[in-house]
């Protein structure tokens, strides 16, 4: 890795200051733009959907009105696990790593986070438990929600390129692409859908990348496509965890297992 310009610690702070200039304004503007996404209008979802909730979570059919819960905000995130699939997306499970823990933070604010996919309920089980991932999730295989939503898509959609996705026109190699969809419920049980967005539109969910980006390399993806560096957390090569410090005589740090995609 080439060293930027080397400077004094004055000429960099003058550097600095004027850099948090504008961070100051991206973060007015990005105030402004989710406030806008607030105000968009809604509409009213007509379909009724019913979903297959895990065994662990106690089965059954749930529609989108038992995915809130007893709360009126719905964020639903449309993961990428075709019923073909073995295992899901990694790049929703980076995503995925991420929201885990929020789950209950969300929910004291009024807000149901529930996962849904187009696998079936025993793929989606077991990888959840592999994964080690404890927020709600359940199965769309029997319902056109994924579809509906533009996220989901049948083989003669993909070979006519004209499936839409990010709200245009366009040629994908997969049945199933990635997003994130907010609905509400008012006091009388109506259900409107508020908002979507896919593509890009997701990694401010990515928290990850704010750390990335401020370190000298970013994101470190120019040596291959998008994200080709990225592995499901239990697929990495353990050796990335041991540091100088933290080794000590005669122990052996663990090496996490299944080192590939």
């Amino acid at each position: 890795m080439d060293a930027n310009r080397i400077v004094s610690r004055e000429e960099w702070l003058k550097a600095r200051v004027e850099l948090l200039k504008e961070e100051k304004e991206f973060t007015r503007r990005r105030d402004a733009l989710a406030q806008k996404a607030r105000a968009l209008p809604w509409v009213k979802v007509e379909k009724s959907y019913s979903f297959d909730a895990l065994p662990s979570m106690g089965g059954g059919k749930k529609s989108l009105a038992d995915l809130f819960g007893w709360r009126s905000q719905l964020v639903v995130y449309h993961f990428m696990f075709d019923p073909t699939w073995s295992q899901g997306c990694k790049s929703c499970s980076f995503i995925a790593d991420h929201y885990n823990p929020l789950v209950i933070h969300l929910a004291h604010r009024d807000i149901a986070l529930v996962t849904v996919s187009k696998a079936s309920v025993e793929k989606i089980e077991a990888f959840r438990k592999r994964m080690g991932w404890s927020f709600p999730w359940v199965s769309s295989a029997g319902n056109d929600f994924g579809r509906d939503m533009g996220v989901s898509y049948t083989d003669e959609e993909l070979l006519s390129g004209k499936a839409m996705y990010n709200y245009a026109p366009g040629q994908f190699p997969i049945r199933e692409l990635p997003g994130l969809s907010v609905f509400c419920r008012n006091e009388r049980g109506e259900i409107f859908h508020t908002y979507s967005t896919y593509a890009r539109g997701l990694e401010r969910f990515l928290g990850a990348y704010e750390y990335m980006d401020v370190t000298p390399r970013g994101r470190d993806e120019a040596k291959g496509e998008g994200m080709d560096w990225l592995r499901h957390h239990d697929r990495y090569d353990g050796s990335a965890f041991v540091h100088p410090w933290m080794e000590r005589p005669g122990v052996t740090m663990p090496v996490m297992p299944g080192h590939g995609a």
